[in-house]
C-alpha cells in the first residue's frame, strides 16, 4: 500500500524523485535509465512504499514503449546498413547467435529451467540503441567508421527484436505442441495481411492525407500518436503484439518527408513515458529475492561486458577490419538495452519467467549499463592500454581499412591533411590550386565514398590512431594538418606524430584563442582558429581596396589576442 493519498500525488512525487536521483546519475554520468529504475526502487515496495504500483502508471509505461518502437520504426535507416555491407548483418547476427546460444548454456549450467534460461540468454543479445546513440553524439563519433558500423548492427538487432516478440506471442497463443505449426501459420497470413494493407495505406492515402495534416504541426503529431497507438492496438489484437504493431507503424512513415520532424517531435514525448516504464520496472523488484541472483548476475554481467565486445571484434577481424575499430565497435554491445527488459518484462505478464528471473535480467541490466557507460566514455584510454594484447583479432592486412597511399604519381605527398568537411575541404582545395599535392583523410566513410565526386580522392583513417599514422607517407609531407575541431583529437595527433619522430609541421584547429594556446604549447606549429581566420581574411580582403594598412594590422593583433 503507498502511504500517499491519491495517483496525482504520487506521480507527482515520482517525478520529482526521477528529476533529484536522474540529476545525480547525470553527474556521475549514468544514463537515466538506470536513475529511473533506481527510483521505482526506492519509491516503491521494497524501501519507502511511498507509491504503488498501479494501473495508471502501467498505462503510462506502455505508451511509453508504444512510443519507443514507433520512433524505432520511424528511424529505421536500411541506408546505413546497406552502406555498411555485410559487417553490419554479420556482426549483429553473429552476436545475437553467439550471445543467445553461450548464454542459454550457461543459465542451464546455473540451474535455470530451459524458458527462463532462453528468456535469458535472449536478453543478453540485444544491445542499447537509445544509449549507444546518445553517448557516440557526445563523442562525435557517430560517423566514424566504428560508429557507424555500431549503428548499423543495433538497427539489425532491433528488428532480431521485432521477430522474438513476434514469435513469443506464437508461443503463448499455442495450448499444445500439436497446434503450434497452425497458429504459426494464422499469425504469419494475419500479419502479412496486415503488412498488405498498411502498405496500401502509407503508399495510396498518406501522400494526401499528411499533406493535410502538416498544415498544422500540432496536428500532425497528434495524428502519428494516434497512428502508433491504433496500430499497437490492432497488433495487440491480431496476436502480434503491441510493440510489434508500433514498430510497424513508425515504418510506414518513414519515407515520408515527415520522419524527422515527426520523430523530433516525440523523442521529448517518449522519454517522458519511459520514465514511467522503468519506475514501474523498479517498484515491481522485489529486493528479497535480489540477494540471493547477485552471483549469477555477476557472472551474465561479466560475460556481456567481455563476451559481447570479443565476438564483435573476432567477426570484424575476419571481415579485414583493424583491431581498433574492431575493439571501438566491440564496446557498444557491452551492456543489454531497454528492449531486454520489456522482453522479460513480456514474458512475465505471458507467464513465461517468473518475477525472481525478471529481477535477474534488471539486475544484470544495471550492472552492464553502468559499467558499459564508462568504458565507452573511456574507450581511448582503456584501448591504449589493452592494444599490445589485442593483435590477435586484426589480420595481417586489414584490407577494409588499408588504402593504397599513391596519391601522386611519385608517391611523395607535399602535405597530409586529416579532416574533409567544409573547412578541410576548402583548404584542400586552395592547396591543389597552389599547386600542392595533398593527401586527404577522413574518418566518414561517407565523406570518403564522395570522395571521387568532390575532385579528390580520399582514403579512410583516423587521426587519433598511431598505428594508423606509420602507413602515411611522412617522410615526404612537409606539413600535417588536422581541421577537426576536437582538442582531445589534435594532442593525440601532435604526440603521435612526434613520436613517430616527424620532422615536418604540424598544424590544428582549435575552437578559440585559449584552446588555440594549449595546443601551440603541446607542440603545434600552427594552430588555425576557423572563424577568427575567416574574419581576419574578410576583413584583409576588404581593406585591400583601402590605404589603411596600420588598421589592417591592428585587426589582425586583436584576433591573435
Amino acid at each position: 500500500m503507498s502511504h500517499l493519498p491519491d495517483i496525482f500525488t504520487q506521480v507527482a512525487v515520482l517525478l520529482f524523485l526521477a528529476a533529484c536521483i536522474g540529476a545525480l546519475g547525470i553527474r556521475m554520468k549514468q544514463p537515466l535509465i538506470v536513475a529511473y529504475i533506481a527510483v521505482g526502487i526506492i519509491a516503491g515496495p521494497s524501501v519507502l512504499s511511498l507509491v504503488s504500483v498501479n494501473d495508471q502508471v502501467d498505462l503510462l509505461s506502455k505508451l511509453g514503449i508504444t512510443l519507443l518502437l514507433f520512433i524505432v520504426g520511424l528511424k529505421l535507416d536500411l541506408h546505413i546498413i546497406r552502406t555498411m555491407g555485410p559487417v553490419a548483418l554479420a556482426t549483429g547476427l553473429g552476436q545475437v547467435i553467439f550471445t543467445s546460444v553461450v548464454g542459454y548454456f550457461i543459465a542451464v549450467s546455473l540451474g535455470m529451467p530451459p524458458i527462463s534460461a532462453l528468456y535469458v540468454a535472449v536478453a543478453l543479445t540485444f544491445s542499447s540503441t537509445i544509449i549507444i546513440v546518445k553517448l557516440l553524439s557526445d563523442k562525435k563519433e557517430v560517423d566514424s567508421l566504428h560508429g557507424r558500423i555500431a549503428l548499423g548492427f543495433l538497427i539489425v538487432q532491433d528488428l532480431v527484436v521485432v521477430f522474438v516478440m513476434i514469435g513469443l506471442n506464437t508461443l503463448s497463443s499455442s495450448t499444445d505442441q500439436s497446434s503450434a505449426f497452425l497458429t504459426t501459420l494464422t499469425v504469419l497470413a494475419k500479419g502479412l495481411g496486415f503488412l498488405v494493407i498498411i502498405v496500401l495505406i502509407a503508399r495510396y492515402v498518406f501522400p494526401r492525407l499528411l499533406r493535410l495534416m502538416s498544415q498544422s504541426k500540432e496536428l500532425l503529431v497528434m495524428f502519428a500518436i494516434a497512428w502508433a497507438v491504433m496500430l499497437a492496438m490492432l497488433g495487440d489484437s491480431l496476436g502480434f503484439s503491441k510493440e510489434v504493431g508500433a514498430f510497424v507503424a513508425g515504418v510506414s512513415l518513414a519515407s515520408t518527408p515527415y520522419r524527422d520532424a515527426l520523430g523530433a517531435r516525440l523523442v521529448s514525448l517518449r522519454d517522458f513515458l519511459l520514465v514511467f516504464f522503468f519506475i514501474d520496472l523498479g517498484a515491481r523488484l522485489d529486493l528479497s529475492l535480489l540477494g540471493s541472483q547477485v552471483g549469477d548476475a555477476v557472472i551474465f554481467s561479466l560475460f556481456v561486458l567481455i563476451g559481447n565486445p570479443l565476438i564483435v571484434m573476432v567477426i570484424m577481424g575476419v571481415l579485414g577490419y583493424r583491431k581498433r575499430t574492431g575493439f571501438l565497435a566491440g564496446l557498444t554491445v557491452a551492456q543489454i538495452s531497454e528492449f531486454s527488459l520489456i522482453l522479460a518484462a513480456l514474458g512475465l505478464s505471458l507467464g513465461h519467467i517468473s518475477a525472481e528471473t525478471m529481477g535477474l535480467i534488471t539486475l544484470v541490466g544495471l550492472i552492464t549499463i553502468s559499467a558499459s557507460t564508462y568504458m565507452i566514455i573511456f574507450s581511448y584510454p582503456l584501448y591504449e592500454r589493452l592494444a599490445p594484447w589485442l593483435g590477435i583479432f586484426e589480420r595481417n592486412n586489414p584490407f577494409r581499412e588499408v588504402s593504397q597511399v599513391d596519391v601522386a604519381d611519385d608517391g611523395v605527398e607535399d602535405i597530409i591533411l586529416f579532416g574533409s568537411g567544409r573547412y578541410g575541404a576548402g583548404i584542400a582545395s586552395t592547396l591543389r590550386q597552389q599547386g600542392c599535392r595533398v593527401f586527404i583523410i577522413d574518418y566518414n566513410p561517407e565523406l570518403v565514398h564522395k570522395g571521387d565526386q568532390m575532385g579528390f580522392p580520399i582514403i579512410y583513417g583516423d587521426a587519433e590512431d598511431p598505428e594508423f599514422l606509420t602507413s602515411l607517407p611522412l617522410a615526404s609531407a612537409s606539413w600535417v594538418v588536422c581541421t577537426v575541431r576536437d582538442e582531445h583529437v589534435s594532442r593525440a595527433l601532435v604526440h603521435a606524430l612526434r613520436d613517430n619522430s616527424y620532422a615536418g609541421r604540424i598544424a590544428v584547429t582549435a575552437h578559440d584563442p585559449i584552446e588555440a594556446k594549449r595546443l601551440s604549447s603541446a607542440g603545434a606549429d600552427l594552430v588555425l582558429v576557423p572563424f577568427a581566420d575567416a574574419a581576419v581574411e574578410a576583413a584583409a580582403r576588404i581593406l585591400e581596396k583601402t590605404d589603411q594598412p596600420a588598421v589592417r594590422e591592428v585587426l589582425y593583433q586583436e584576433e591573435q589576442k
